[in-house]
């Protein structure tokens, strides 16, 4: 069963960066999407940012200019650049990435982002 890993979450103040790493267990063929999403407490699980296999990235509109998202398919490696973290960015963040025409979803276990002075 391929695991997604992520690391990189943490304490930061605000104005601060992090950059979140995931990586996949093994080996992912045919990769169509790679994301990550965000969850804070009480609220619903959300598109932060993704990429598609053709290149192709979106950003919700609250991180558009601060976050940055790049990934390597080959590799299985996705990765989360953030920077000027606000407080509302508080949340726990998981990687996503879907293969083979979409059938196929896997989910990081979730790195918790804490943005606070």
């Amino acid at each position: 069963q391929v695991q997604l890993v992520e690391s990189g979450g943490g304490l930061v103040q605000p104005g601060g960066s992090l950059r979140l790493s995931c990586a996949a267990s093994a080996i992912i063929y045919d990769i169509n999407v790679m994301g990550w999403y965000r969850q804070a407490p009480g609220k619903q699980r959300d598109l932060v940012a993704s990429i598609i296999s053709g290149g192709a990235i979106t950003y919700a509109d609250s991180v558009k200019g601060r976050f940055t998202i790049s990934g390597d398919s080959a590799k299985n490696t996705v990765w989360l650049q953030m920077n000027s973290l606000k407080p509302e960015d508080t949340a726990v963040y998981f990687c996503n990435v879907r293969a083979n025409l979409m059938r196929d979803v896997y989910w990081g276990q979730g790195t918790q982002v804490t943005v606070s002075s």
